[in-house]
């Protein structure tokens, strides 16, 4: 029988991770950054990515990494989300890493990079809109030369900050320098500050073939899987915030010389609220377990915990903003880039619906036409 409780491993990784975001990672200055355009923090990065080693979980100790499976990603991305880091763990340590394990890893380039993301060295970002899920891709830049892919994809997650872009094409998929010529990338201003998104142009890029296109289209929608499963740990980790902050703040918050969480409607508010992180917590560890061990069933696993755990987010978060009362609505509280962070994360990796969808053709219910 699956085993969903957390290993003392884990427990302990969840606390490193913890303790560092809680001394390098305060919500106003990151509002600050986000409102100024500038989110990413390269410190808190380094220490996280090389020091503590958690960019390496995912690749394989022979590869230079940690060895470690799906399971201690998600701990990671649940703290991740407890604190909006903006940090590229999910697109580069998760998407981009997975799409690149599901190449040849015996090629000189593939186990380079590989090397290289597993060290903190440098990042990567898949060049699909955040939107793209496992079983719809999206559009992809629209052609693959011999020196490399030409075209523009939009809405890139971490594209900006990116050293190398994985681009997928009907040719197969390159690995592009985000630095180098014939590459354009045009920041968008996104819902979720804290989350970048760019539209990239390729116009004579170099880029090196990484995998042909049969490869190609199997490894992007093994990293599109990854993202999609570990994503609900991410909002796993948002919604338990946002419940533990609104039950704090309605403890101290007094109205009528009472504290205002004592009043019945807020406790039965909060009460559906526990019951919905905790159910969700099942669906994201299902997944993430899933993902881990290799399952047949991990499609069904990440479809199911998908379609749940984004409408989880986004009640958490709506609820922390509207029990906080006023001071919830202002910009110096961080309950909003919670809020923006769970919209956003709604429609990243494919939508609640399309899981929803996922889910009936896996059972034999498709929707109807």
């Amino acid at each position: 029988m699956t085993d969903l409780l957390y290993s003392e491993a884990e427990d302990d990784l969840r606390a490193a991770v913890r303790a560092l975001l809680t001394d390098r990672n305060d919500p106003a200055e990151v509002a600050a950054r986000a409102e100024e355009g500038t989110p990413y923090d390269a410190g808190l990065w380094k220490l996280l990515a090389a020091d503590m080693g958690v960019a390496g979980l995912l690749v394989p100790e022979e590869l230079g990494g940690q060895g470690a499976s799906h399971r201690e990603a998600a701990v990671v991305l649940e703290e991740l989300g407890r604190a909006v880091a903006p940090v590229p763990f999910l697109t580069s340590c998760v998407v981009a890493t997975s799409v690149l394990l599901a190449c040849d890893t015996g090629s000189p380039e593939v186990a380079g990079l590989l090397g290289d993301l597993a060290s903190g060295r440098r990042t990567a970002a898949l060049a699909t809109g955040f939107a793209a899920g496992p079983d719809d891709p999206g559009p992809l830049a629209a052609d693959g030369t011999p020196a490399g892919p030409r075209g523009t994809v939009s809405a890139v997650a971490d594209a900006a900050t990116a050293d190398v872009l994985l681009v997928p094409t009907a040719q197969g998929l390159y690995a592009v320098e985000r630095a180098g010529d014939g590459v354009r990338v045009e920041p968008r201003i996104p819902l979720d500050l804290t989350r970048p998104l760019a539209a990239v142009t390729f116009d004579g890029a170099a880029g090196t073939l990484l995998a042909g296109p049969r490869q190609a289209a199997a490894a992007v929608r093994q990293g599109l899987l990854a993202g999609a499963g570990l994503l609900a740990s991410e909002q796993l980790g948002l919604a338990e915030w946002c419940l533990e902050e609104t039950v704090r703040h309605t403890k101290e918050r007094h109205q009528f010389n009472r504290p205002v969480g004592s009043f019945q409607a807020l406790k039965h508010r909060m009460a559906q609220l526990w019951l919905e992180v905790v159910s969700a917590r099942g669906a994201a560890r299902n997944a993430a377990d899933a993902l881990a061990t290799g399952s047949e069933e991990a499609p069904l696993a990440v479809a199911v915990a998908q379609a749940y755990c984004a409408g989880v987010a986004v009640h958490a978060a709506e609820e922390c903003v509207q029990l906080h009362g006023g001071i919830g609505m202002t910009w110096e509280h961080p309950a909003h880039l919670y809020l923006k962070r769970a919209k956003a994360d709604s429609i990243a990796f494919g939508t609640a619906g399309a899981h929803r969808e996922a889910v009936g053709r896996a059972v034999g219910l498709n929707a109807p036409e």
